[in-house]
């Protein structure tokens, strides 16, 4: 059985120019030849042919390829043997590309757009793209995440640095309250209340009130959200969400000040 450069080309989907290149260097030369000199190739230039592509396609130059080939101690089984190891350690190194691609894509979909470093100097122990996934299937379709992601998608390590500045004065001020006896429902409270409501809108998307009451319902029955405000202090996660929800009554009243 022999077979036309033409349907070698198309089996092993590569061009009649390519072959024509591996017979003149002498990598492939076919075995036989028709009655009009036109080359045909057997199961053995097939096999030939099937071992180069496997090392080219591996990085191996045409000229490494022929070494590896024509080695008189080497063996079909031995091509092999080395062929799966080369595979399998290309296999893992993929595998760590696309694990690294995929982390890359986790924080461009999230807009923290940080080396590992920057990200820890910002956010400490907590990953923002650790829960990437579920924010895109809970908010995804909302204004408010298309918002949020226009918006961080810009924001550079210093902006980042700026926010978290804020946030944590905002944090101090508000754990002095609570610890002074401020009642939740107290104008000190829902002052500070209403500008925690306000830096979502700054920093992240437009929050009204009706959202504001929503996250503070979520800070108290979320236990990731509840460990984080406890984890600040004490108290704390139950108190900003009494505070939220009397600072949002103030406003549906119209006394704010």
């Amino acid at each position: 059985m022999s077979y036309t450069i033409g349907q070698v080309a198309r089996f092993a989907r590569v061009t009649v120019r390519t072959l024509h290149h591996y017979d003149e260097i002498g990598l492939l030369r076919p075995r036989l030849r028709s009655a009009a000199g036109h080359r045909r190739y057997d199961d053995a230039d097939l096999d030939r042919l099937q071992q180069i592509l496997f090392y080219r396609e591996l990085g191996f130059p045409l000229d490494q390829v022929a070494v590896l080939l024509d080695d008189p101690d080497a063996d079909p089984v031995a091509h092999l043997r080395r062929q799966h190891a080369l595979l399998t350690g290309r296999i893992d190194r993929l595998q760590q590309m696309a694990e690294a691609v995929r982390r890359a894509m986790e924080a461009r979909t999230m807009g923290i757009n940080l080396t590992p470093e920057d990200k820890f100097e910002v956010f400490g122990d907590y990953d923002p793209d650790e829960h990437a996934e579920e924010v895109r299937e809970r908010w995804g379709n909302t204004e408010a995440y298309a918002q949020s992601q226009a918006r961080v998608s810009s924001y550079t390590k210093e902006d980042w640095l700026r926010i978290k500045a804020e946030q944590e004065a905002w944090f101090a001020r508000i754990t002095a309250a609570m610890d002074a006896g401020e009642p939740a429902g107290g104008e000190a409270a829902m002052d500070l209340a209403e500008e925690h409501r306000q830096s979502i809108t700054r920093f992240y998307y437009d929050c009204g009130h009706d959202m504001h009451t929503v996250l503070a319902g979520m800070y108290v029955a979320d236990l990731r959200f509840t460990a984080y405000y406890e984890g600040i202090a004490p108290g704390l996660a139950r108190y900003l969400h009494d505070a939220i929800l009397a600072n949002a009554a103030r406003h549906a009243r119209g006394d704010a000040t």
